[in-house]
């Protein structure tokens, strides 16, 4: 006689729910087609092209950390700053049109069950490994025009300036519904910060109320590694601020727009209906 296997299916882990939204994220962010046209065609563009009109004249770049200020080549700081400005735009754009995209999905999702948590733990991990491959990329393709002494510096500078714009691509993801203003937003934000900072381009590159832009924390560190053989951590953590105000603001919006509705009980259910028919 044959005997009938009565148990439950073992519930999805957390586990497996994390690892597989984290998969369709990237996935989505994969599909960008966009997105990796301006990786792969508009990064070595921007280095040529910035860098190919500065030619490589002293300049004066002021750490804040010591108030001194450091003669750099103007033509290496050009092609750094191009980086971060062509990464910011790259990152940003992948994360809000990822984002956009996704959130009805997402908010399904989770009317089926599946626990907001997760989601916004998968969404956090892919603003960390966009922003690292990415700066990644950005490091490699820099030493077609020039070679840095700090490599793995200049990768952190630009990890911790992806990181920032991931999360305000994230943040403009929720809040935007249409793809053009967003690309907008993140261009112009890009453009005025990063370029600003640059001494080079912007004699008031040195102005004390630079300090309180998103990419000021990158540039500092990246500049004071690469030229003074100085790592500022305090600049690092700096940065990791901005990402957590933008990524959390973000992840708050996402989590409002993407909860659950409160379902009626069955007893709350019949009471209410029994209590309109007394009343009828």
């Amino acid at each position: 006689m044959t005997q009938l296997n009565l148990t439950q299916p073992s519930p999805v882990s957390w586990g497996t729910r994390y690892i597989t939204a984290s998969r369709y994220t990237l996935i989505e962010q994969a599909h960008n087609r966009m997105a990796i046209i301006l990786l792969v065609v508009f990064v070595p563009i921007w280095y040529f092209i910035i860098g190919d009109i500065t030619p490589p004249d002293p300049v004066a770049f002021k750490l804040w950390s010591s108030g001194d200020f450091l003669q750099v080549n103007g033509h290496n700081l050009v092609v750094l700053s191009s980086g971060l400005n062509a990464l910011t735009m790259v990152i940003g754009f992948i994360l809000f049109t990822s984002t956009r995209r996704s959130t009805s999905f997402d908010r399904r999702l989770i009317l089926s069950g599946y626990p907001q948590p997760v989601l916004i733990l998968a969404k956090l991990t892919s603003v960390v490994l966009v922003a690292g491959l990415v700066s990644l990329y950005a490091t490699i393709i820099l030493y077609l025009f020039w070679q840095p002494t700090h490599p793995l510096i200049i990768w952190l500078g630009f990890f911790s300036e992806g990181l920032i714009y991931g999360g305000l691509g994230l943040l403009l993801g929720v809040l935007l519904k249409g793809e053009l203003e967003g690309f907008f937003l993140v261009m112009m934000i890009s453009l005025m910060d990063t370029l600003l900072q640059n001494p080079v381009g912007n004699p008031a590159a040195n102005k004390e109320f630079l300090k309180f832009f998103p990419s000021y924390s990158s540039m500092q560190l990246t500049v004071s590694g690469e030229f003074n053989d100085t790592i500022l951590w305090q600049y690092l953590m700096f940065s990791l601020v901005w990402f957590a105000g933008f990524a959390l603001l973000g992840l708050v919006i996402f989590y409002w727009k993407t909860r659950s509705p409160i379902h009626i009980g069955p007893e709350k259910s019949s009471n209410s209906t029994g209590n309109q028919k007394t009343q009828g």
